[in-house]
């Protein structure tokens, strides 16, 4: 059965934050990426929400979001995650983060484990991964003159399959960075979200976590992901065949099911 999608807002701090709703019961909030925002998640909404409350927020600097002129490193992130769980009356719920997205997910449980159940991360940035030539320029190219050229480019590094990518998708990211301030958490951030977090930070983290890595990613190496499962005390590994950096658009039943599953147990 379709859940139905809906759309709402709550301002914090004088910063409104946009976010997509579905579904009743545990909370599940989804952290998308460095990209056009809570949209990224439309292929895995409605599988989550049959069991699960899930709230998709637009991350602050992106998508519906206010854009403010303001640092975007992890602690600015995790603050204002803080700040909206708080408005939605929010205390505890499970954190699912995408990419940059993992990276706040990341600080957030390291600075506020109480407010989180489980933890999954997703082809997750802040894990020391290293990002090669081609796929830089292919960012920096898509954040500094956003164009469908530009995202042609950029999805041979993100995708698996690029024609997976829904032109909509496609066309309201463009139209994401084009808008006012919307270049402003890739410049004014310049990158200090996705910076490698320390060891000894990582071991903190005592939550329940899965980390998910599509193999193919060109991006990240999925080495970080099974790295990582080694350090966090209560996390384990799953790799998803046939899938680059974002494994909920290129894989979406398996990693639909993968994510259900683990917050189900």
């Amino acid at each position: 059965m379709e859940v139905p999608i809906a759309q709402g807002e709550v301002v914090n701090d004088l910063i409104k934050t946009s976010y997509l709703s579905a579904g009743s019961g545990n909370h599940v909030i989804c952290l998308h990426g460095a990209g056009a925002g809570a949209v990224t998640w439309y292929p895995s909404i409605s599988a989550v929400s049959e069991r699960f409350h899930v709230l998709a927020p637009d991350i602050v600097g992106y998508g519906e979001s206010d854009k403010p002129d303001a640092p975007y490193d992890r602690h600015y992130f995790s603050d204002w995650l803080k700040g909206f769980l708080v408005k939605m009356k929010i205390q505890k719920a499970h954190i699912v983060g995408l990419s940059q997205g993992g990276a706040i997910a990341l600080q957030f449980a390291i600075e506020n484990p109480e407010m989180v159940d489980k933890l999954v991360l997703i082809d997750s940035a802040g894990l020391g991964a290293k990002v090669n030539f081609w796929p830089l320029l292919g960012l920096i190219w898509m954040n500094s003159f956003p164009s469908l050229m530009a995202n042609r480019f950029n999805s041979r590094f993100i995708m698996h399959k690029p024609q997976n990518r829904d032109i909509n998708h496609i066309l309201y990211s463009i139209s994401v960075l084009k808008s006012e301030g919307g270049k402003n958490a890739f410049k004014q951030g310049k990158g200090s979200a996705t910076s490698k977090i320390p060891t000894q930070y990582l071991k903190r983290i005592k939550n329940e976590t899965l980390i998910i890595w599509g193999k193919n990613d060109k991006l990240f190496s999925s080495k970080c992901g099974e790295i990582t499962a080694k350090i966090i005390p209560n996390a384990t590994f799953h790799l998803i065949p046939d899938a680059g950096h974002l494994p909920l658009i290129d894989q979406p039943e398996v990693f639909n099911k993968i994510l259900i599953d683990f917050l189900n147990e």
